[in-house]
């Protein structure tokens, strides 16, 4: 139980218009910040990469299904383990349905990867209840690629370049999410992707390491 002070409404009044300017501020900064993430340089995406999913093989332009923009979901899921991370996992729950709608309604696809075989990844999925795609990278260097993911040699120094700069790393899987803007043919034909992240067919986004947490290498599953 808090035990804030009980006070008069103008004095509460007083304080909470404090409070406002101060959470004013932050937006004009955090406004300012998203505005310096924009401007960021592109790289171009000229590596070709190839996924496993439902219909077959696809490569990462093949992933945009027809719209500019596409963000991809680094899901925690290696090759060996039973089923897929639990902070991934929490993610993708409020993410599946709806969220998914509006995003298409904007010309963004989502799409989720990870190195485990496709038949886990459907697997698990079924057993979540999830809709949104999801294909395997397991035959690809692109988390390799993306630094995500880890070699056995990698591990055993404990140290890799995750989330922008050399880490302790205990886990072969780490999260991330890249977003990649595809150019159109009259502009140019290539892939392209922004800071360190993956691109699909002509201009760059970016990719942002969202996850700096340690996470065991199989981690558990809460049914």
């Amino acid at each position: 139980m808090l035990n804030n002070r009980v006070v008069s409404q103008d004095e509460w009044i007083a304080g909470r218009t404090e409070l406002l300017a101060k959470e004013k501020e932050l937006n004009r900064l955090r406004d300012q910040l998203s505005a310096a993430r924009r401007a960021l340089p592109w790289v171009k995406v000229e590596k070709h990469y190839v996924f496993d999913g439902l219909a077959g093989q696809e490569t990462l332009a093949d992933l945009f299904d027809g719209r500019s923009q596409l963000i991809v979901k680094h899901f925690m899921f290696g090759p060996d383990w039973d089923q897929g991370c639990v902070g991934c996992s929490f993610g993708s729950d409020h993410l599946d349905g709806f969220p998914l709608v509006h995003l298409e309604h904007h010309d963004v696809t989502f799409v989720s990867v990870s190195r485990a075989p496709l038949p886990k990844i459907e697997a698990f999925k079924r057993r979540m209840g999830w809709r949104f795609k999801w294909v395997s990278s397991f035959r690809s260097d692109f988390n390799y690629d993306f630094h995500v993911s880890f070699t056995p040699e990698q591990i055993a120094s404990g140290k890799a370049y995750y989330n922008y700069a050399m880490r302790d790393i205990q886990s072969d899987e780490m999260s991330g999410m890249s977003v990649f803007y595809k150019m159109t043919p009259a502009t140019s034909s290539t892939p392209i992707r922004s800071t360190p992240g993956p691109a699909n067919c002509f201009l760059p986004p970016t990719h942002i390491s969202t996850s700096r947490r340690k996470a065991a290498t199989k981690p558990s599953m809460a049914t």
